[in-house]
């Protein structure tokens, strides 16, 4: 049992997009660990570091590795977005007790490229050079990808915070066939934890049926999808519908 919580965050945002979970689960009495990502502590109207544009996968799993490894306990992984990828690796890499998927990105095998994700990227990754400099979505790409549920004055404040993201890991993740580092494999019959998968029916980023073939990766996972929201399942009207679920499936599982 764990009464740990650790809550890695997605692409361009930071441990801010967990408060509402993390003022959730703490008053269930959990203790919430919010990192951030490599690169991703900037100043949202500021510019990034260069170097953030070809930070790997393995760069953000290696740091996450570190800081879980002072821990005092194995903690129940809970990732959203990206965040939901690098939950995957890790617990295939035994640092789960549990882990929680909020509409995950897909591991490496699962054919992701759907026409709304793709059109979710299609302004950012068309520059020339895209593949080696940090990218952030327009205003209007993040409505249409993750913030569509939310109210426009949320949709601001949102996309206020929202920083850069790395290229690399984009094309880790979406072109995994071309990667030769393979750093979006998951060895999924190395995972052993009790393991939820969140998707949301009008997700366009995660799609819900990609989202359900990662959920089938995995022995025994449960699935769950939400008819009535989308990928920002962390803040849209409702969350604490699906933070409630996650609660429940938690207590059900001993965690």
């Amino acid at each position: 049992m764990s009464s740990t919580i650790f809550m890695i965050h997605g692409m361009m945002v930071g441990p801010w997009c967990w408060d509402n979970y993390r003022n959730f689960f703490e008053e269930k009495g959990y203790r919430c660990i919010t990192p951030v990502l490599r690169f991703h502590d900037m100043d949202p109207a500021g510019i990034p570091d260069p170097r953030l544009g070809t930070t790997s996968l393995l760069d953000y799993i290696a740091d996450l590795e570190e800081e879980i490894a002072g821990l005092q306990e194995r903690p129940i992984l809970m990732g959203h977005s990206m965040g939901g990828l690098l939950a995957q690796i890790l617990a295939s890499r035994g640092y789960a007790e549990a882990a929680v998927l909020l509409t995950p990105a897909s591991p490496a095998g699962i054919n992701a490229l759907s026409f709304t994700v793709l059109k979710s990227f299609s302004g950012a990754m068309m520059n020339w050079g895209f593949w080696k400099k940090p990218f952030r979505f327009s205003f209007t790409k993040a409505v249409y990808s993750c913030m569509h549920l939310l109210p426009c004055e949320e949709q601001k404040q949102v996309y206020g915070k929202m920083v850069y993201e790395s290229s690399r890991a984009a094309r880790q993740i979406g072109y995994w066939y071309l990667d030769r580092t393979k750093a979006a494999r998951v060895d999924h019959d190395a995972v052993s934890c009790p393991m939820l998968v969140i998707a949301g029916k009008e997700d366009r980023i995660t799609p819900a049926p990609v989202v359900k073939k990662v959920a089938h990766k995995y022995k025994d996972a449960a699935f769950k999808m939400f008819d009535d929201k989308a990928h920002w399942v962390l803040g849209e009207p409702g969350w604490q519908d699906v933070a409630a679920y996650v609660s429940g499936w938690l207590k059900d599982n001993s965690l």
